[in-house]
């Protein structure tokens, strides 16, 4: 039986940076339908990334620092006979960006001690300079990948 493909929405870009990276960086905060609340973190984390790195703009602080963490590769489980092969596969486009902002604002939500818009502004200026627990996951990945090359011929 085949399935039907999900339809794809529009994302209304944000109404400070009209960007639909950032609008989608808002959903992937917000909790519980308090968009206020998220746009308030994402917006408080831009103005403390204005303050700490004055001569760039947050909005492209934010956008290389989503290119430093997406991962090119990553690995699907594939079952074989008895056995289930850890297969590496490319990642399109899409879903890059969603992964790069999901580990983003996961590792700025674990991040204790501190309130929700300075960890944020935290991760993403790590994710800018190439350091960080995002691109710590993104390296993770692909180091993963890189060890099941042997298993590439099972990729579908």
């Amino acid at each position: 039986m085949r399935r039907r493909k999900a339809e794809k929405r529009d994302i209304i870009p944000d109404p400070k940076y009209n960007s639909e990276l950032v609008a989608r960086l808002i959903h992937g905060i917000m909790e519980r339908g308090k968009k206020a609340v998220a746009q308030g973190i994402v917006y408080g984390a831009f103005d403390e990334i204005k303050k700490k790195k004055k001569d760039l703009d947050p909005l492209e602080v934010f956008v290389q620092a989503l290119e430093n963490a997406k991962p090119r590769l990553e690995v699907k489980s594939r079952r074989v006979g008895g056995a289930t092969y850890q297969v590496p596969v490319e990642i399109p486009q899409e879903r890059q960006a969603t992964l790069a902002m999901k580990w983003i604002t996961s590792y700025a939500r674990n991040r204790k001690g501190m309130p929700m818009k300075k960890g944020l502004a935290v991760e993403l200026m790590d994710a800018f300079d190439n350091t960080g627990s995002a691109i710590k996951k993104k390296e993770d990945t692909h180091k993963m990948a890189q060890a099941n090359k042997a298993f590439a011929h099972y990729r579908w």
